[in-house]
């Protein structure tokens, strides 16, 4: 694989170095050069390069020495096809300096987390609310949401996040943390950290028994020198890749900034191409009598001075204000325009493929609206929308259960298993719509009641685990009295006042 590269690497150098002596011009080359090329996307399958700063000296990282033949198996058997390996995390960090990559990482960071979580709990007695209240308190202390909108960030850019459980300097990191009463994280929770994949990378995994837990999991991190265990830094893949090429891409899962690529430089390149043209795309010609400058041997005489003079002449006076005076019989002018008719179309083309490749809709990325009359992208973003609570529930659940399990113990000292949370649906109906829908259902709980089919204390019991009812909560055991049995206003009124 590598003689390849290098066998490849010296033929470019010497097209290039003929092309100089023709005097070509580089930029021009390399154009000619990516068309040669069968895809400039493909990165080798080869060990990841690590920072020196991550593996404290006398110590070695197993990515950098283990699964050679694997890499060398995997290039066989993909021999002929693009092969998409890692990059490398400097790289990835480099293309999150673009509009475009920053783009992906910050739309998907701000809807996984615009709405949030809502706490609830399936205790009907109402005796978890004050807790929590404390957890939400804490949520707001600790600033969750803002710790879980950063990994989002660092999984799209880099395709791995990591979160640290920060518990008080006394704390061994090395040891494993169990999430429960037991464990020491009462009184010691400082907070969660956000730590970018590039300062880490795994200490262990198991690379011989697929039935083993940390089979091609890290069991523990190095962490700048430090180490981890994995119960501590909680890891975040959302685009995995397969076991055999974990190592390679140094336990990170695909970014999307890498995925991306492609289509993101064929946007740029379109872009440009369409601005160029804009620029260029009126060409005036100027006829006039070239025999003596076509038979003259001298480039400096005073023909050829002349006639440049005249070029000039009409370059400096071109406007629409400008006049241009030529020979009658020698000369003349023409204008060529280039017709600019689907221009806009192919650049949209070109932008829409970005939104594909991320899943996004275009008016969510770009900010542009759709053109037409009856153009809408409501469709479009409540499908956007069903594909971001997907993600929610496939990835960020769990460590978000975590983080609040963590905050239960350092507050309670223990978890109360009644309390969970539920991600807010980003598309909210209106008032109104909310009202009539809660109106349809009391209908149908009067009818069901007056037919015996439910008992109004069931009702009750819904309304008070449904937070939505606008009764989320209430006492479901206080005894409710129909004043309307008494016969007059006064005894009515003589019961309301004794409670």
């Amino acid at each position: 694989m590598f003689g390849f590269l290098k066998k490849q690497k010296k033929e470019l150098v010497e097209e290039k170095e003929s092309a100089e002596k023709v005097n070509i011009n580089p930029m021009i080359f390399n154009r000619l050069n990516d068309t040669k090329k069968s895809d400039k996307y493909s990165y080798p399958i080869k060990p990841p390069e690590i920072l020196k700063c991550v593996v404290p000296q006398g110590e070695f990282a197993p990515v950098l020495a283990t699964d050679n033949a694997c890499y060398n198996s995997s290039v066989d058997y993909a021999y002929g096809v693009t092969t998409q390996g890692f990059p490398g995390f400097p790289y990835l960090a480099n293309l999150s300096t673009r509009a475009e990559y920053r783009a992906f990482s910050s739309c998907l960071s701000s809807e996984i987390t615009r709405k949030w979580i809502k706490l609830t709990s399936s205790d009907t007695r109402g005796l978890a609310q004050e807790k929590i209240k404390k957890i939400e308190f804490e949520i707001e202390r600790l600033k969750i949401k803002n710790v879980i909108q950063k990994a989002v960030e660092h999984d799209v850019l880099f395709g791995r996040a990591h979160i640290m459980i920060n518990l008080d300097n006394n704390a061994n990191n090395t040891e494993p943390l169990l999430i429960s009463a037991k464990s020491k994280i009462k009184g010691n929770l400082q907070g969660f950290i956000n730590i970018e994949p590039i300062w880490t990378t795994p200490q262990y995994y198991n690379s011989n028994d697929p039935t083993d837990k940390y089979f091609y999991n890290p069991q523990s991190w190095w962490v700048m020198g430090n180490k981890f265990h994995s119960d501590r830094l909680m890891t975040i893949v959302t685009r995995p890749v397969s076991d055999i090429l974990k190592p390679a891409f140094n336990f990170a899962g695909m970014s999307l900034s890498q995925l991306a690529e492609p289509y993101v430089d064929n946007w740029l390149r379109t872009r440009q191409s369409v601005s160029d043209l804009i620029n260029i795309f009126s060409t005036t010609v100027f006829y006039s009598d070239m025999s003596q400058i076509l038979t003259s041997g001298d480039c400096n005489g005073e023909n050829v001075s002349s006639f440049f003079d005249r070029a000039r002449l009409f370059v400096n006076m071109r406007s629409n204000q400008g006049v241009m005076m030529a020979d009658k019989e020698r000369e003349s002018i023409e204008q060529l325009n280039t017709p600019l008719s689907g221009l806009h179309e192919l650049q949209s083309a070109s932008q829409e493929h970005m939104c594909s490749v991320s899943k996004i809709p275009a008016v969510i990325l770009t900010g542009i609206s759709p053109g037409g009359l009856n153009a809408s992208s409501e469709g479009e973003i409540k499908v956007f929308y069903d594909w971001i609570n997907a993600q929610q529930e496939s990835f960020w659940r769990s460590p978000i259960d975590t983080i609040i399990k963590c905050i239960q113990i350092n507050l309670f000292g223990e978890v109360d298993e009644t309390i969970t949370f539920n991600f807010v649906p980003l598309y909210q109906m209106t008032e109104k719509e909310e009202a009539e829908i809660l109106e349809s259902h009391s209908r149908i709980d009067q009818i069901y009641i007056q037919n015996g089919v439910l008992d109004p204390t069931e009702i009750r019991e819904r309304l008070a685990s449904d937070h939505k009812s606008g009764y989320h909560g209430i006492d479901v055991d206080k005894e409710i009295v129909d004043t309307n049995q008494y016969d007059n206003e006064y005894e009515k009124e003589s019961y309301i006042e004794s409670g």
